[in-house]
């Protein structure tokens, strides 16, 4: 199983950028994703998570600027980050908060990875 996250990369103030991250492997379910971040000399702090039914909750830095969405069909999680500010400078992560999975030739057995991190992207905005 893999979170592999992709579009980060240098935008402008008041710029936008789309994130995505797409599961891969022989994934049953996926419950929650989300995307956190982290800035040089800071913590990992949240930005937004989805629930699979479709429920948002953002931090109140990006309310009003980002949408968190997702396609089901697709395992794949989205991040449109309208406005940016050189604040929003960090390396962003994708996060599913329990994954079931095949294990095994005709999947006889499911098991279930938690808290599971994909690999990061690197936002920047510049002033």
């Amino acid at each position: 199983v893999q979170l592999q996250a992709s579009g980060g990369g240098m935008a402008q103030a008041g710029g936008s950028l789309r994130l995505s991250c797409a599961a891969s492997g022989s994934i049953f379910s996926i419950n929650a994703m989300g995307w956190y971040r982290q800035a040089p000399e800071k913590e990992r702090e949240l930005v937004a998570t989805i629930t699979g039914g479709g429920s948002t909750n953002y931090a109140d830095s990006v309310k009003g600027r980002f949408t968190i969405s997702r396609d089901n069909a697709k395992r794949t999680v989205y991040l449109q980050m309208n406005s940016l500010k050189p604040e929003d400078t960090a390396y962003y992560y994708c996060n599913a908060d329990q994954i079931k999975y095949c294990s095994g030739s005709g999947c006889p057995l499911i098991k279930t990875l938690n808290d599971y991190w994909g690999q990061g992207t690197q936002v920047t905005v510049s002033s």
